[in-house]
């Protein structure tokens, strides 16, 4: 806990808190773009206009790239002046400094969705929706997302770790994030690839008899799986690292 204390008030200090604010932008935004003249005749919710609307950019694009800057500003810190030597010297071992730097990030992620959330609320609102708010349907997709980026946040943590320089990893994460565009609409590596499950498990369209949005499998094996990958890949490397 003191760790983790230690991560959040340097994280705090570095002025980075206010990037929090692009999520609810791009939401509110997001949703008041998407009309609702595209939904007359057709008997359903209308909330799901701006939930539709939002996630299209906001899952596969925005929060796959948008937690790889997380990792990298947790990072940033220790890279200049000789940070991981101070940091490893004082009574904490280098695991602990790995999870709380992981728990951080997901700290940061949990908060963005929720005001991702609040702001596609407020948009519905200001379109003055009168339909029921379908709140089971959308805490899938809002903790969904958040789940999703367990071992993306894992993998871009490992690579800010490994690189002083924080274009670096931020510039791999790109690479395979933009490929997920034409990769979520494959049937055969869509549901395989790590970086379309953030807008796989935000997408209100698939199957609601899951626990998410995705067949409880594809949960497992491929966003557990990589996310066991990607976080002891990590872990072992931070044990390692000469500082």
């Amino acid at each position: 806990m003191r760790a983790l204390a230690s991560e959040w008030y340097k994280f705090r200090k570095s002025g980075s808190l206010w990037a929090l604010l692009a999520a609810p932008l791009m939401g509110f935004g997001g949703g008041l773009i998407s009309g609702l003249d595209m939904l007359e005749g057709i008997n359903i919710n209308q909330w799901y206009t701006p939930l539709f609307g939002a996630n299209l950019v906001y899952g596969l694009l925005f929060l796959p790239l948008i937690t790889g800057v997380w990792a990298g500003l947790v990072c940033r810190y220790e890279h200049q002046a000789g940070g991981w030597k101070q940091l490893l010297a004082a009574p904490v071992t280098r695991g602990q400094v790995f999870v709380a730097k992981y728990a951080v990030i997901m700290l940061l992620v949990l908060v963005m969705q929720l005001l991702y959330l609040a702001a596609l609320y407020a948009a519905g609102r200001v379109q003055e929706i009168t339909d029921p708010f379908p709140l089971d349907i959308v805490w899938k997709s809002i903790f969904g997302g958040w789940v999703a980026v367990f071992p993306l946040a894992a993998l871009q943590l490992w690579m800010s770790m490994m690189w002083k320089s924080f274009a670096a990893p931020f510039v791999v994460n790109v690479i395979f994030t933009l490929p997920s565009i034409l990769v979520v609409n494959s049937e055969r590596f869509g549901p395989y690839y790590p970086w379309s499950q953030p807008f796989s498990m935000m997408y209100i369209g698939g199957s609601t008899d899951d626990v998410f949005f995705i067949p409880w499998e594809q949960l497992l094996t491929v966003v557990g799986g990589s996310f066991v990958l990607f976080f002891l890949a990590g872990y072992i490397y931070f044990q390692r690292k000469s500082v």
